[in-house]
């Protein structure tokens, strides 16, 4: 089969635009790692912040418990209140559903291993590290924040957070090995790109609401039922 000009000059300019997103995908994943990366802290070091809470992002919960991700960052967020990093945890996850609810087993959690109940707040419209940065700082007006997840996840979380004005630090919660490691890594290497595009546009998160400042009551989002029935499904 003979190649004409026509299909020359398409598959020169086919090649011209593969090359050019690979260079965007990898320029934006290197941007957020370099930059957060200045961010991110061991407990020890965090400890001298006296940050308004430590964020601890949600992640999947069976019938039977938190999953190995969701305990560790749930350990590591009490650790931190433990040595005086902060006095606040804000538990942020996907509680869109009657069935399915990852804030209050992440606080039931806390409070069995010795943590007020009334210092620890539940962001149950979590739906997406996106929208977990943003109502931290649109509803609970936090000014500074220990982000907690595991390190693969922090950056973009870190890099989200300062973006919606939050004085953030990362600490990493990777107690333990974990499974799907190489999908994880994939998956947030296309999540960094999308995010990157939404702290470009900034559109609302699903709910937003009255403030409820982080410095008050944790008990004030005890109310579960608050956000149930959005049909979201979105993972952090």
């Amino acid at each position: 089969m003979k190649i004409t000009p026509f299909w020359k000059k398409f598959m020169g300019i086919f090649l011209v635009v593969c090359t050019a997103g690979v260079i965007l995908f990898a320029g934006i994943n290197l941007f957020i790692v370099a930059y957060a990366s200045r961010y991110i802290l061991t407990p020890d070091e965090a400890a001298d912040l006296d940050a308004d809470c430590a964020l601890v992002l949600g992640a999947q919960v069976w019938s039977t418990g938190l999953s190995a991700m969701l305990e560790d960052r749930v350990l590591t967020g009490i650790a931190l209140y433990e040595n005086g990093a902060t006095d606040r945890l804000l538990m942020s996850g996907d509680h869109g559903q009657a069935d399915y609810d990852e804030v209050n087993s992440m606080k039931r959690y806390a409070v069995d291993q010795g943590v007020p109940a009334d210092h620890i707040f539940m962001d149950h419209a979590g739906f997406s590290t996106y929208e977990s940065a943003y109502r931290a700082k649109a509803i609970f007006q936090v000014e500074s924040a220990l982000v907690v997840t595991q390190k693969y996840h922090l950056y973009r979380a870190v890099f989200l957070a300062r973006a919606m004005g939050i004085e953030a630090y990362g600490v990493a919660a990777d107690l333990r090995p974990y499974r799907n490691d190489f999908y994880n890594q994939v998956r947030e290497s296309l999540a960094r790109v999308k995010d990157l595009f939404m702290v470009l546009f900034r559109p609302e998160p699903t709910y937003l609401g009255d403030p409820i400042p982080i410095q008050g009551s944790g008990s004030l989002t005890d109310d579960t039922d608050a956000y149930q029935d959005s049909g979201s499904d979105s993972p952090h």
